[in-house]
């Protein structure tokens, strides 16, 4: 009988960290499963953020299929900024009310393309169980209202459905996720939840999301994070091979895929991006997001993305730019582009 599966995603943990964590011995939980399995590195998807790279892991899909660009764009239709939450002051200039309810509803009812299915949607749709532990990207079937009685608007996630605390489709006596977000809170509602539902065996498949690496990794640096929040990700998966009875209970009983969405590094200097079309206010949006960055040609700008790449040629923050040419990709470096297009209409690169 195949065995039930968790997937474990720490956001923002690098290859590097994840190995020195594993020949250490402040992280004997990840050390077991390293172990116990096989391990490669692997390469994210482009833009390498949260959202976007969640929505792949759960979709399986890059974001031509999904539909979630980036932590931060433009929003054509309804011609607005949509925020995913990449800074408190950024949620504020985007309208805080808008950015909340983008980030918790939207990005799944609105945002994630519908020729995207969701690992949730296929494993329900074939009759298993599925959970999620507090991954953003969490469509589903089942109709789930709100835990908290001032969030007012039901969410769809899978059968079994735990959002920091807003959704609990289960009563887990799972202390507040959002008390002490600097001392690990979130991280330990995961932990407390994930122990719930192994106990229960309460699942088919698990998404379980740990997210305190990479917030700690924001304020402290790459390094910061391994020093202050190793060990709580340790602990949260520990909490899950403790509640299946040991290490070696758990793996009879379940298969793990243990990765993380994305890596950081260190932030050494702040680039403005749209101090290079500050003589094109109204004719262009500039979005950007720590690793990449969006130019938009609003209508009638009179412009082409030919010229607003040319206006980047030098700029010590852009190593290449992107644009769409008809069938054709344009990748432009240091004056120098490279041109490819699609197989299926002839393929080719110049």
């Amino acid at each position: 009988m195949p065995k039930k599966l968790v997937l474990v995603v720490v956001d923002g943990m690098t290859p590097a960290a994840f190995e020195r964590a594993v020949e250490g011995d402040r992280a004997p939980a990840l050390a077991f499963l390293a172990a116990h399995g096989s391990y490669r590195r692997a390469t994210s998807v482009f833009p390498s953020l949260t959202p976007v790279c969640l929505s792949s892991i759960v979709t399986g899909a890059g974001p031509d299929v999904h539909r979630i660009p980036s932590l931060v764009w433009w929003h054509r239709r309804e011609r607005r900024l949509v925020e995913y939450g990449s800074s408190f002051a950024a949620l504020r200039a985007a309208g805080m009310a808008q950015s909340i309810a983008d980030t918790i509803f939207n990005m799944n009812e609105r945002h994630l393309g519908p020729e995207a299915v969701t690992v949730y949607e296929a494993l329900e749709d074939a009759g298993l169980v599925a959970a999620a532990v507090n991954i953003t990207c969490y469509r589903g079937r089942r109709r789930h209202q709100p835990t908290l009685p001032w969030v007012t608007r039901a969410a769809y996630g899978p059968t079994r459905f735990f959002y920091y605390s807003l959704f609990e489709s289960d009563p887990t006596g799972a202390p507040l996720a959002v008390r002490n977000r600097a001392a690990g809170s979130v991280d330990a509602y995961a932990a407390a939840v994930g122990r719930w539902l192994v106990t229960r065996d309460g699942f088919d498949f698990l998404a379980y999301y740990l997210s305190d690496f990479d917030y700690v990794s924001h304020a402290r640096g790459p390094e910061g994070a391994e020093d202050v929040a190793l060990e709580r990700v340790d602990a949260a998966i520990a909490a899950l091979l403790e509640a299946a009875g040991g290490p070696d209970e758990f793996l009879e009983r379940y298969a793990v895929i243990l990765h993380s969405d994305h890596g950081q590094t260190a932030v050494e200097r702040v680039a403005r991006l749209q101090d290079a079309f500050a003589d094109l206010d109204g004719r262009v949006v500039v979005t950007a997001s720590n690793r990449a960055g969006q130019v938009y040609l609003l209508p009638g700008a009179g412009l082409d993305a030919g010229e607003l790449a040319r206006r980047l040629d030098g700029e010590p923050a852009v190593e290449t730019t992107q644009r769409r040419e008809g069938e054709e990709a344009v990748a432009r470096r240091e004056g120098e582009e490279l041109r490819f297009r699609p197989a299926g209409a002839g393929g080719g690169t110049s």
